[in-house]
């Protein structure tokens, strides 16, 4: 009856925070993966392959889930990124022929009107004997989202003699209008994790997501797309899918653990709403990432934990693809067509907890990776600037005397410039940028 209650009471909380999570998700991002989950890993840059610490576990490692045991944990986040664009060089403004006309953004700088996001987050964990316990996470990935309001673009218009043809002036950052594109990812992890002898744990977790997407003011790149009526400005569209997370924690002392977890592709329902736009015809699956890494006690109040994660963003063609030369060589929403031209990513994770009494510890951490963004891809990177490449992190954990807990933790990563030509006026230089700034509290029962 006790587990009945417990599948009970799980389902309805991912009912309410699947609403939660679709009113706002936006995530400190490594690309747009975020950067840790649950305030006590946060504080540690994001580690805990191999040191679990709350009912969370399952998003980095579900063999983790075994030392949480019996726990709940409900939080919100507040998370503020400050992305935007600079553009240098004025507008050509000239066609070479009836077909190749430039494109030019300004020249200005602009930076995204939407400031801030309220993140929930939520997990659940049950032990079912001594050496098996299953639990649910809910969480979310984001970052990629932003709305451009003003800004202006110049068109080359093939009219009169050609070359040079004329120029027009459009409002907004694409000339359409109000431009940026809204991302969001909500994944729930039923998981189960058991012993195996020596204190070494297994753990799985079926990862159902779902996602929603929306794009606005693109419509200038109409005669580029395959299917021009679903590129842009088609609201919020809907994709479902799922994929499969395992992991595993392995002590080799009392004071030493090893932990690893592979993500699996999650395999997602196209965005026919916007086919037009992602290659492969509105394709927009979630990429595989792997992690390893080692937690180790230095001291009876001192813990260091060291995590290396890899994200596969570029298998998937509508993130990987570059501007370049696919712009020109084929169109937007086919195999081949332009995508955002991202990498995949190493992030490098180091995390410190110190125990400062029995009921009271601080956390400290730093992260560094490579962004993922290349200068020939600035263009469509202007919508989503996912560029930052440190985070750094800090926290507190409390013990009440009741033997709950709560949590707080606080990042900032600094400000990342990218910067390169423009595809489609090389007379101009486009440079994208972006900070972030979170904060996030939970408490745990």
């Amino acid at each position: 009856m006790s587990n009945i209650k417990f599948i009970k009471h799980a389902s309805l909380a991912s009912a309410v925070f699947t609403g939660l999570f679709f009113s706002s998700i936006s995530f400190a991002t490594n690309g747009y993966f975020s950067h840790g989950f649950g305030p006590q890993s946060k504080a540690m840059a994001g580690t805990g392959v191999a040191l679990s610490l709350d009912s969370l576990a399952p998003a980095v490692n579900p063999a983790g889930l075994l030392a949480v045991g019996d726990r709940k944990d409900l939080g919100i986040g507040y998370f503020a990124p400050d992305r935007g664009y600079d553009v240098t060089g004025g507008p050509t403004g000239a066609c070479m022929n009836a077909q190749q006309c430039t494109f030019a953004v300004g020249p200005e700088s602009l930076r995204s009107d939407k400031k801030f996001f309220l993140i929930p987050h939520f997990g659940y964990s049950r032990r079912l004997s001594e050496n098996s316990v299953f639990g649910v996470a809910v969480y979310g990935n984001g970052g990629m989202n932003s709305r451009y309001v003003g800004g202006s673009a110049t068109v080359g218009v093939p009219m009169g003699t050609v070359p040079p043809g004329i120029s027009m002036t459009l409002p907004g950052t694409f000339g359409a209008g109000t431009a940026g594109v809204d991302l969001m990812q909500l994944f729930i992890a039923p998981t189960y994790a058991f012993g195996f002898g020596d204190g070494a744990s297994f753990g799985i977790s079926p990862v159902i997501a779902a996602q929603m997407f929306e794009a606005r003011g693109l419509s200038n790149f109409s005669a580029l797309s395959s299917a021009p009526d679903a590129l842009t400005n088609n609201g919020h569209d809907n994709s479902y899918g799922a994929g499969l997370k395992l992991g595993v924690q392995m002590p080799f002392s009392d004071n030493f653990v090893f932990g690893a977890s592979y993500q699996s592709k999650i395999w997602m329902s196209k965005f026919d709403d916007y086919a037009g736009l992602f290659a492969e015809d509105g394709d927009f699956d979630i990429p595989s990432t792997a992690t390893v890494g080692v937690a180790a006690k230095a001291s009876d109040a001192l813990t260091i934990a060291f995590d290396v994660q890899w994200i596969g963003y570029g298998s998937i063609k509508s993130i990987a693809n570059p501007v370049l030369p696919n712009f020109f060589t084929s169109q937007l929403g086919l195999s081949n067509g332009a995508g955002f031209g991202w990498d995949d990513m190493t992030v490098y994770k180091l995390g410190f907890a110190y125990d400062t009494s029995e009921s009271s510890t601080w956390r400290f951490g730093v992260s560094t990776t490579e962004q993922p963004v290349g200068s020939d891809d600035v263009l469509f990177n202007i919508v989503a600037p996912g560029v930052v490449e440190n985070h750094f992190t800090m926290g507190y954990t409390a013990t009440t005397s009741s033997g709950n807990s709560w949590s707080v933790s606080a990042m900032y990563a600094p400000s990342v410039e990218v910067s390169g030509a423009s595809p489609m006026d090389p007379a101009q230089n486009i440079e994208i940028s972006m900070d972030q700034f979170d904060l996030e509290f939970s408490y745990s029962f």
